[in-house]
Parts: structure tokens; sequence; C-alpha cells
């Protein structure tokens, strides 16, 4: 993100309104490989089609807020690699993580991995320290420090039913194997921003906490993210586009100020359940409409979500998760006009006064 960009996104988080309002999309190998004419197995392997894809998307929609920017990642295999996981890589396919633990007995025995030196992660970090001279020469930096949530990787760990299940039926070996990520997750996240004195903002992806209820969340998530959030940097951003009516309230008490969520929720509803203590992006359906639709049914799902909007405080327009595989140019033009369009509306200026 350039420098005028990074204001912008600092001060929405604020509940400053801007005209227009801005529009934003998590991108990552799930859509920019194959928007940019490559293989998925080439994005990650190629530092140079790598850096051209993401280049690209910057150089043709220079007012789209793309977050995190520059995403050194592998997918779902970047964290539990770390741990050991075998990890398969089809050539145009998404990678995937087969999990590592059998049972609750084999977490005692799970080496705690040390992100300077094992799986994907030096891959991770060492892509940037080599990308970083040509990021600042396009008038771009490194922003954020980006991880996979605790329960994320459990999930990967162990399998997701299987985690869910030792959640209920096991808490104590549940918690010793979330703690355990937990300092793994401490360490990557210091390591990244130690690395980059341009890092101002933290980024976790986690959907399981959209899979359990409120008592397992305060047990099993709240104290881990929050210790995970307990940054000094101006962005905490939380993406999870599972079911969020149990955790969105907690969202200010963990320290997050931006939060990208799924389509099925309204914005109006997620202002109430944060009591509008943090910003939002999203939040139209990212693969029938964003994806799937024409430039007119773009258009017209954009504008539906403007005019539905209560409050236009602490709003960055995107869809409701990342930007989705299949994503053609002419929908994003479409979702970015229709923006600058309604700006000059009478709802444009509704916002109310920023939240405490």
């Amino acid at each position: 993100m350039t420098d005028e960009q990074w204001e912008i996104l600092k001060k929405t988080v604020k509940g400053e309104i801007s005209q227009p309002l801005p529009v934003g999309f998590i991108i990552d190998s799930p859509w920019l490989p194959n928007w940019s004419g490559i293989r998925i197995l080439d994005y990650f392997t190629s530092d140079e089609h790598w850096f051209h894809a993401n280049a690209r998307a910057l150089n043709e929609f220079p007012d789209i807020l793309f977050l995190p920017g520059f995403w050194s990642e592998f997918g779902m295999c970047t964290e539990p690699s770390a741990f050991g996981v075998r990890c398969v890589f089809p050539a145009d396919e998404f990678p995937h993580a087969h999990r590592i633990l059998s049972s609750p007995d084999d977490i005692g025995p799970l080496p705690q991995p040390d992100p300077r030196t094992d799986g994907l992660l030096p891959f991770v970090l060492n892509r940037l320290k080599l990308a970083r001279p040509g990021i600042e020469a396009a008038g771009h930096r490194i922003r954020f420090a980006v991880a996979r949530g605790p329960l994320n990787i459990a999930s990967y760990l162990m399998g997701t039913t299987e985690f869910l299940t030792m959640m209920m039926t096991r808490p104590e070996d549940t918690e010793a194997l979330v703690k355990k990520i937990t300092a793994f997750l401490k360490d990557w996240l210091s390591l990244q921003l130690e690395t980059f004195p341009s890092i101002d903002g933290v980024l976790l992806l986690d959907d399981i906490i959209g899979f359990i209820g409120e008592e397992e969340f305060r047990t099993f998530a709240l104290p881990y993210f929050r210790e995970l959030f307990d940054a000094n940097v101006s962005i905490r951003f939380l993406h999870n586009d599972a079911p969020c009516r149990v955790s969105a309230p907690f969202l200010p008490e963990i320290g997050v100020n931006l939060f990208n969520m799924g389509f099925e929720i309204s914005l109006n509803e997620l202002k109430r359940l944060t009591q509008n203590k943090v910003a939002l992006l999203g939040n139209i359906p990212p693969r029938d409409v964003l994806a799937g639709g024409s430039v007119q049914e773009v258009t017209r799902g954009t504008v539906g979500l403007l005019e539905s909007l209560e409050d236009t405080s602490r709003v960055i327009v995107s869809c409701g998760g990342g930007m989705p595989p299949g994503v053609k140019s002419e929908n994003i033009s479409a979702f970015l006009l229709a923006v600058r369009s309604f700006a000059g509306g009478q709802k444009a200026s509704m916002g109310r006064s920023p939240g405490p």
C-alpha cells in the first residue's frame, strides 16, 4: 500500500468518512495467479511471477486498497508447514496441508516451530526481503504481519471435525494445542515486525471461530486472539467469512479495529454488534455476484449495498471474504465505478458520528 492509501485506511478505522468511500479487497493466491494468466504453482515458485501479478493488480486499480498488499504466502500450507505437515501443491489447484495429529495424545510431543527456519516460513520472509526494493520503488511498503489464526491452524493439524470434537470432549488438550500454536504465532508475527520496520498492521485469518458457540469462543479463542492482537500497530485486522454473530460482539475486546466478514450478515447488523467500534470490509456476495455476476449485476449489488447502509462511517466497500477465483477486471471496474458514482448521491454524507 502507498503512504496515501495507508492514511486513508487509518482514517477510516478511526471513523473519518472519505468521499468517495474507500474500496478494498483481500487478494492472494485464489485469485491473482489465474487473473494474471499464470498457474498457481508458478505464482508460488517464481518470485518474478509473484511480484508482477501483485504489481499488475496495483497498477490496473490504483484507487483500490489491496490488502494486505504483496502477500507472500503458500495458501493454507503456510503456517501448518512449520509443524511438519505434508503439503501437496497441484499445478493449478489450491495447495493442501495433510493433518499430522491422529489423536489428542499427539499434541504433547508436537515440536514448537521456529519461524526463522521451519517449514515454508523462511521462504515467505525471504521473498519479501528480495522484493522489498521493487515494492518500495513502486511507491508501496510492506504494511502487515500476516498469519492464519490459531484455531484455523489447529484444524489443519488435526482435521476440522476432529478438532471441534476435541474442543467439546477434551478441553484441556484443546487448550494445550491452542496455546502451543499461539506461542508459535507470536514468534512468527514478531519476526515479521522485526524484519520490516514499515509494518504497522497485523492480519489474522481464522474461519473456525465461526463454527463454535459463545462458551467455546470465550475459552478457546478470546484470550488467544487478544494476546495475538496485543501489538503496537495501527491496524489490527481479522478475517472470518464464516458465521460471525457469536464472535462479533467480542471484536473490540480482542483489539480488532478492522474486520472482513462473510456476506450472509449485513454491515448494519455488524455495526450494532460491534457498537460501531470496528471498521468493516465488505459486503457483497463474492462468488455469485462479484465473480459470477454480469457487470450489471455487480453494479446493482454494489448500489444495493450502499443504499442499505444506515451509517457510512468505518466502512470499506468490498465483498464478503477475500477476492474469489474468477473475478474479471470488468467486474472490479464496475464495482469501483458504482461506489464512485454513489459518492455524489444523497446518502454519501449520511455517516453519523463515530462510535466511542
